[in-house]
């Protein structure tokens, strides 16, 4: 191998070690490995930041904007409606649910889809008296395999085929997907709804729910401060610091029958407030104790004032990009300053009875916080949390639901009957939303995931790097060398194996972008077309089954249907088997070695 060879492969290679330690964020990962590439001379300064203007980045911006416009428009309010009568059975709540959340997510970013579907999912399961556990994990994989379907499902999709009119006269088109996608999507869904939930660890179907995570009045007290105590008179920055080696918070003040759940830390307790304070049975009497305050239990007759008129306990999940995730409460104050109280988190179904304060939020750690129902969608949006429950919640206008869907059928329409390329369509398409003041201004930057868009312009040149240093052909050497010149079908297969088992451990995104120049230089040495082996890799790279870090949305149902980290596999191993099993027979039907 030659030096750049050399050096292009120890980059790949700590780029992989760091997405798969998952302590740096994947945007700044792909960005520090193309600073390197341009270092080490792998990368031309002058094409360094050419990802982020590349076709497959526009696209994925362009498929954000209309998915959060579809998502404010009220369009899928029916779905809570549609579900309340296969919720009877296990196997219908699970196959309606799943069903619903892959024909939403082959037209829009599945991130979105499964934030949209969770609530009306909790809820049927709820009434149902069904675990959390046994519908979510289903739903999560569900709205995976929709994506599979369309060009638009899915990042993947998206970069294999701008990838492909970079080397072909032209890319997949908008439907090129569907014949291998729906059929491999349709036997994963018709898996998952009669056997895969079935093989949910019984632990965690039998794991906490909701309601007994966040048994509010077992971790919520009243206090007074009355004269002579120790906590009289005091601000509370200073009782906190009187208080800061006991695990409790102040939440709230009581002050002329009305909660203020932001005070300022200024503000002088008086004899007649009433602190309100969440903590563990044993921390509120040791907070107590050591303040000299007098303990108010509430009385049958009385009204909690955490359930007032203005004030409502919403359940939210930290959602992928959330600016919560990494950061404290104490580091990032923005739920404060939205008027909100953080009352208790949970992580992987077990409550979490630590300092609040200083805990370092997750994606998936479910939140409990009060607040203005009113105000609940905009700081929810501020915080980047989804709603679990609905509770007043509305998901959007359903007036701006038709206009919405129009725009998005004519762009869908143009891209497939080929009068537009796909990415100026939707392009032109989030354009037309945003002009006809269907998306505000403000909602347009706030539904692009930045993350994403730095880690496609990022890697793209890094990709490209793989052809311009020969690196292609010597992986492509050695897949040939491992199969002992095997069939195509062989290597094909192989090619699927190794594509979903680092998207397992990788972003899918990232894993799309390196193994297309692979697969195209297997094929080439092989002397076949390449177009299957491109379809391989796109639908391997979203296939990521077996872990909760491999695509965001199993990260996302970490927390609220109370699941560990080897959860995943029970289900996603035979899935992931299966959709090798179907797959590669259909790609050879359809694309012809």
């Amino acid at each position: 191998m030659t030096a750049p060879q050399l050096l292009l492969f120890a980059i790949l290679g700590v780029l992989f070690v760091l997405l798969a330690w998952g302590r740096l964020r994947y945007d700044v990962v792909a960005f520090l490995a193309l600073m390197a590439a341009v270092v080490g001379g792998l990368v031309p300064a002058r094409e360094a930041f050419s990802g982020f203007g590349h076709p497959a980045t526009i696209t994925v911006v362009a498929v954000l904007i209309i998915s959060k416009a579809l998502s404010n428009s009220g369009a899928i309010d029916w779905v809570s409606r549609a579900i309340a009568p296969a919720a009877a059975r296990t196997w219908s709540h699970v196959g309606a649910l799943s069903g619903v959340a892959a024909i939403m997510s082959a037209f829009m970013n599945n991130v979105g889809a499964l934030g949209l579907l969770m609530p009306a999912a909790l809820q049927s399961a709820r009434k149902a008296g069904r675990s959390p556990a046994t519908i979510l994990m289903p739903l999560s994989f569900g709205s995976i395999l929709g994506g599979l379907v369309t060009l638009i499902g899915t990042p993947p999709n998206i970069i294999i085929a701008a990838y492909r009119g970079e080397i072909a006269e032209a890319p997949f088109g908008m439907f090129d997907f569907a014949p291998v996608g729906a059929v491999t999507a349709i036997v994963g869904l018709v898996f998952v709804a009669t056997i895969g939930w079935r093989l949910v660890p019984t632990a965690a179907k039998n794991r906490i729910t909701s309601e007994e995570l966040f048994d509010i009045e077992g971790y919520v007290a009243e206090a007074k401060a009355p004269k002579g105590s120790a906590a009289y008179g005091k601000t509370l920055a200073e009782i906190e610091e009187m208080t800061k080696d006991i695990d409790a918070l102040i939440v709230g003040i009581v002050r002329n029958k009305r909660l203020y759940q932001q005070p300022p830390d200024s503000e002088p307790i008086k004899a007649s407030d009433r602190l309100v304070i969440e903590a563990g049975s044993q921390e509120i009497g040791q907070f107590a104790s050591r303040l000299g305050l007098e303990l108010a239990a509430h009385k049958d007759n009385q009204k909690n004032p955490l359930q007032s008129n203005d004030n409502a306990l919403i359940e939210a999940v930290v959602a992928p990009g959330s600016r919560l995730e990494g950061r404290t409460v104490e580091e990032l104050r923005v739920i404060r300053r939205h008027g909100f109280a953080l009352l208790a988190v949970a992580r992987q179904g077990t409550p979490y009875r630590g300092r609040l304060g200083t805990l370092r939020f997750r994606i998936g750690d479910v939140l409990l916080i009060l607040g203005d129902v009113e105000r609940a969608p905009e700081a929810l949006a501020a915080f980047g949390a989804l709603p679990l429950a609905e509770r007043g919640i509305s998901h959007g206008n359903r007036r701006d639901a038709i206009a919405l869907i129009a725009i998005f059928a004519a762009a869908i329409a143009a891209s497939s009957l080929g009068l537009l390329p796909t990415v100026v369509s939707l392009s032109l398409a989030a354009a037309a939303m945003v002009a006809a003041g269907l998306i505000p201004v403000r909602g347009l930057y706030e539904a692009v995931e930045w993350p994403v868009v730095v880690l496609l312009g990022s890697l793209i040149p890094v990709g490209g790097a793989l052809q311009t240093t020969g690196a292609t052909d010597v992986i492509a050497a050695a897949i040939h060398e491992l199969t002992a010149g095997g069939s195509a079908v062989l290597v094909l297969a192989l090619l699927m194996i190794v594509t979903m088992t680092l998207s397992d451990i990788l972003n899918n995104a990232a894993t799309a972008v390196v193994m297309a120049p692979i697969a195209v230089g297997v094929a080439q040495r092989l002397s076949v077309d390449s177009d299957p082996f491109l379809m391989a890799v796109a639908v391997a790279a979203s296939c990521a089954f077996l872990t909760p870090i491999g695509h965001q949305n199993n990260a996302l149902v970490m927390g609220p249907g109370g699941y560990r980290f080897g959860d995943y596999w029970r289900m996603g191993l035979p899935l992931e088997i299966l959709i090798v099993a179907v797959s590669i027979p259909m790609i050879l039907l359809v694309w012809p070695l």
